[in-house]
């Protein structure tokens, strides 16, 4: 569903991603783990097309995808809920969900797509019309997940969804993320709390340094020493 094959992406003069490489298959949950400044978050905002690789190639259904606006992106099937949620405080969890449908003018559709956004977070409907910058921070997360949603993407990148979170909401939060699978969504998941990630992928890819060092079956991951002592927190 979505081939990268050695992107190299900048930040000015500062290299961030040495020839990533990765592939999500239709259907999967994969992870990228790493730690703090590996290239995790580069790389989904390199897919999304908020950066541009200097070199290499990101193809989605066979699309390539490296002269895509954002918009042309999201409109392929491809949504995102960023690092730091980032929804609108002054707007209500209802525009907010709203403003997830851009790109989508098919109205009943989207009305469609808002009950199901509300029924897989309940919070969301008790809060629907008071401002997102006075939910909690689950609250939050929960509505940049359902905001993502609402442009019904066929690829979710999801960018560290625990963040600050409660250990309980961080459990929730990953429980709605194999529903989210389970209902037909393939996700590309950036998570620093590796041992939740992989409990939750089919596979996964840890990157240290802009390159990807480790990949295999979130199983294999889960029984390589190097990742149980970096990542997983065993001796």
């Amino acid at each position: 569903m979505l081939e990268v094959q050695e992107i190299h992406t900048y930040y000015g003069n500062i290299q961030a991603l040495q020839g990533v490489t990765l592939q999500v298959n239709q259907g999967e949950i994969v992870t990228l783990i790493g730690s703090n400044g590996a290239g995790k978050t580069t790389t989904l905002r390199t897919i999304q097309g908020l950066l541009r690789p200097k070199r290499g190639r990101i193809s989605f259904e066979g699309k390539d995808l490296r002269n895509s606006s954002t918009q042309e992106i999201v409109q392929l099937g491809i949504s995102q809920s960023p690092e730091g949620r980032m929804i609108f405080p002054r707007m209500t969890v209802l525009e907010n969900l709203e403003m997830g449908a851009f790109s989508r003018n098919d109205q009943l559709a989207i009305r469609s797509d808002l009950e199901k956004g509300l029924d897989l977070f309940p919070r969301l409907r008790e809060r629907i019309n008071q401002k997102g910058g006075t939910l909690s921070g689950g609250e939050q997360q929960m509505l940049a997940i359902a905001r993502a949603l609402m442009s019904r993407p066929r690829l979710l990148l999801l960018d560290e969804p625990s963040m600050g979170l409660a250990p309980m909401l961080v459990s929730q939060i990953f429980s709605i993320i194999k529903d989210i699978n389970a209902q037909g969504t393939t996700v590309l998941l950036v998570e620093q709390n590796a041992k939740m990630a992989l409990s939750i992928a089919h596979r996964g890819y840890v990157i240290q340094t802009g390159q990807v060092v480790v990949a295999g079956t979130a199983e294999e991951l889960q029984s390589n020493e190097t990742v149980r002592k970096a990542y997983l927190g065993e001796e």
